[in-house]
């Protein structure tokens, strides 16, 4: 069994900060892509970043060049920092990780980030 805990939302003016942590942890022991997702009320589930093993990223064009996506494969842990937040950035945030060996993708339960304007 795979669990996958999140931590770091919150509630943050526009223009603020926040770190967003997502630890695997249970019968995982290689991880392929790690990436986290966002949806927001009375929409779909969007990608946001991902990162490869070997540390290639990929972000969706409106969180270039604020968000930054970081993974330490020793903790299993993928990171999100989130620079210069906006509204429309309201959202819950889901992690997502595929195992390497049987290539299955695991979520996270999900954490509510509000951006207030």
């Amino acid at each position: 069994q795979v669990q996958l805990v999140e931590s770091g939302g919150g509630l943050v003016q526009a223009g603020g900060s926040l770190r967003l942590s997502c630890a695997a942890s249970g019968s995982i022991f290689s991880i392929n892509a790690m990436g986290w997702y966002r949806q927001a009320p009375g929409k779909q589930r969007e990608s946001v970043a991902d990162i490869t093993s070997d540390g290639s990223t990929n972000y969706a064009d409106s969180v270039k060049g604020r968000f930054t996506i970081s993974r330490d494969n020793a903790k299993k842990t993928v990171y999100l920092q989130m620079n210069s937040l906006k509204p429309e950035d309201t959202a819950v945030y889901y992690c997502k990780i595929k195992s390497a060996w049987s290539l299955r993708d695991y979520w996270g339960q999900g954490t509510q980030v509000t951006v207030s304007s």
